[in-house]
């Protein structure tokens, strides 16, 4: 092949459609997962990462749902099982079990934690108009994890508040 047909191959402005690819450009992103056959979702501008499941370094004493600990590029990630965490019965651990990495920032500092979820499904976009408020009767999920509901089909997915999931009291990891 001499460098004329190469020249030829070569993709030039406009040439190129993206299909099959929606790029959104209204509205706020989040990224849904799975745990228990309940789809969840958290805000998709706060994940870092989606690594597949690798048992961490575990942490002595730490409470059951804490996982234990990964480096990750240098930094140290706390790994939280959010089934444990939210009390919805015990984990097993599958080829599609995932660690879903958020990253918090705020002006005082930066959190970065992972959490294992049963599989990530999609991303949802959805206007504020969207989301629904939680109705408060109680349920697997603490309300303060609860950003609000929305409907998807037949389907109701449950929005997680990223900074109430990173927020960890303190005796929690000693």
């Amino acid at each position: 092949m001499n460098i004329q047909e190469l020249a030829r191959d070569v993709p030039r402005v406009g040439d190129n459609d993206i299909e099959g690819i929606d790029f959104i450009t209204s509205g706020e992103q989040y990224l849904t997962f799975i745990l228990e056959h309940e789809q969840y979702a958290v805000d998709i501008l706060c994940v870092e990462e989606i690594r597949s499941w690798e048992p961490p370094t575990k942490i002595p004493n730490s409470p059951e749902y804490v996982k234990g600990v990964i480096n990750m590029r240098g930094i140290i990630v706390p790994i939280l099982d959010l089934r444990l965490k939210f009390n919805i019965g015990q984990p097993s651990y599958s080829e599609v079990t995932v660690v879903i990495v958020l990253t918090l920032e705020s002006e005082q500092q930066s959190r970065t934690i992972g959490f294992v979820v049963d599989a990530v499904s999609d991303v949802l976009n959805a206007d504020e108009s969207d989301i629904k408020k939680a109705p408060a009767f109680g349920g697997c999920v603490p309300q303060h994890y609860v950003e609000g509901l929305v409907n998807v089909g037949d389907n109701v997915v449950t929005l997680l508040n990223v900074q109430s999931l990173q927020a960890l009291e303190p005796h929690q990891l000693n």
